[in-house]
């Protein structure tokens, strides 16, 4: 049957609000990492030790958003996209109010891990059950709203900082004692700019699994593949290729947060290099067992495990200049002349999540008349230049630095509007999950490989964040080269 209207565009709702939420997980980290490790660590501990475990937890976290993308996709295919996205929600929100409670940075990685695991599945999931629920004409109005709302999510919570900066820790004690918390409890909320506080915030989307799990229908596409029997060809020891990539992913980022001249570059080098060769196969594994039990020709399974591979490296390239560039702007304000201010890391991150979430509108947007692979190699361009500009040519915190952020912003987030209309249009129903998750969500392995080398890049251009960061954005060129390989998927229906 049918989904009707009203359950179409309650499932629309669920899935922003879901995206918002994500933005909002995905934004928590960079707007409190600094004063957070800085408690975590203790006063005394130096610069280095600080960027390297900045480096280290936001690996850990795309590493998790990673393998969500894959294990939630995977269980969206299988057992349906409702199912799948109530469960991957719950966890996220419950691993960021637990991020609260973080005794040191190892934990707090953990726990940023487990809590990606759900942001990078809702994503996934998300976008394969709005896709599938409404028509074809609407597919770039829906994915410029999915990239808006997602940066949406970092405004509020940026917003949520900067509200609580303009308060005094005193009264934002007395509001929680009035709450029944113990007064220890509310010392530790409100101690070091309130990242514990923010955290505790960070749970609040766990009250969006309710009304997703009462009223969003499933997808109509969905429900017709498994009545057919193609849901059937996915087997749950496909997922042990998923848990090898995640422990090869691990493995990578060990290497690298091993104290200098702890191990030779050569091992650390080599180690990576296997360790990623490894995730891609683990990762890929469930979708080549789908693929093999469907009984398709050998042609048709290396057209969607390419098609997987080219969506990893198209979403990889954004993926990284956005974590290992435009993300580490967070450390760099509070080291500029008149950015080691309460309130100018929030004000950062409201500026540029709402030009973030205009850039992706218009991007979806742009599809329909230029081509999808047109707007990709334009956001390229001007991506590139819009970093390499705001590094190089601010010195202060100010108005002409947030004016540029904005910009850098624009254009560089636009991407997140042009992927998920992109890569849905990659894939069939019955590996839509499956393969939109690898292609997104690996693209985060390919960044966290790159924003552990931050450090190290970092320390070749003695702690010059403009330099180090400009350097990554280079990334964009390689860009260029993938789209080139890309089709051209404007005006036709989704695969089925």
């Amino acid at each position: 049957m049918s989904a009707s209207r009203s359950g179409r565009v309650l499932a629309v709702i669920a899935a922003l609000l879901g995206w918002m939420f994500d933005g909002m997980e995905m934004g928590l980290f960079p707007l409190v990492g600094r004063d957070a490790l800085r408690e975590l660590l203790g006063a005394e501990a130096e610069q280095a030790a600080l960027d390297l475990w900045y480096g280290v937890v936001l690996a850990c976290f795309l590493v998790g958003a990673a393998t969500g993308g894959v294990l939630f996709g995977y269980l969206g295919d299988k057992f349906g996209r409702v199912r799948a996205m109530t469960l991957s929600i719950l966890l996220y929100s419950l691993c960021s109010g637990l991020s609260a409670a973080a005794s040191g940075p190892a934990v707090l990685a953990i726990l940023r891990f487990l809590g990606a695991l759900g942001m990078g599945g809702e994503w996934a999931l998300g976008v394969a059950l709005v896709m599938e629920l409404w028509p074809g004409a609407s597919r770039a109005l829906l994915a410029g709203l999915i990239g808006a709302f997602g940066n949406l999510g970092y405004t509020i919570c940026g917003g949520m900082a900067y509200a609580l900066h303009h308060l005094t820790p005193e009264q934002v004690q007395q509001s929680l004692l009035a709450l029944g918390l113990p007064q220890e409890w509310t010392h530790a909320l409100t101690a070091h700019r309130y990242w514990r506080l923010l955290f505790l915030l960070g749970a609040i989307p766990a009250l969006l699994t309710l009304l997703i799990r009462l009223f969003v229908p499933e997808s109509d596409k969905w429900e017709h593949a498994r009545q057919a029997g193609k849901a059937f060809h996915w087997s749950e020891r496909d997922l042990l290729g998923v848990l090898l990539g995640t422990a090869s992913a691990c493995g990578v980022i060990a290497l690298w947060a091993a104290p200098a001249g702890a191990l030779p570059s050569s091992v650390r080098l080599a180690g990576s290099l296997v360790g990623l060769l490894l995730v891609v196969g683990g990762y890929l594994y469930p979708a080549r067992g789908y693929l093999l039990r469907s009984g398709l020709p050998a042609v048709q399974r290396r057209w969607v495990l390419g098609r997987m591979l080219l969506g990893a490296g198209l979403s990889g390239v954004p993926l990284l200049g956005t974590w290992a560039g435009l993300m580490w702007m967070y450390m760099w304000v509070g080291k500029l002349p008149g950015g080691d201010v309460p309130e100018a890391k929030p004000l950062l991150q409201i500026i540029s999540s709402v030009s973030a979430a205009v850039g992706c509108f218009l991007a979806a947007l742009l599809c329909a008349p230029l081509g999808r692979r047109a707007v990709y190699a334009a956001l390229c361009l001007l991506s590139l230049l819009t970093m390499v500009g705001f590094y190089r040519l601010n010195d202060h915190y100010g108005t002409t630095f947030l004016l540029t952020a904005a910009l850098m912003s624009l254009v560089s987030a636009a991407f997140y509007g042009w992927l998920p209309l992109y890569l849905p249009e990659l894939f069939p129903t019955a590996v839509r999950a499956t393969g939109q998750g690898f292609g997104f969500n690996f693209g985060r392995i390919i960044a966290a490989a790159g924003n552990l080398q931050m450090a190290n890049l970092l320390a070749a251009f003695d702690n010059d964040y403009a330099q180090a960061c400009a350097v990554v954005a280079a990334v964009y060129l390689v860009g260029l080269l993938l789209i080139a390989l890309a089709p051209e998927t404007r005006g036709r229906p989704l695969p089925e």
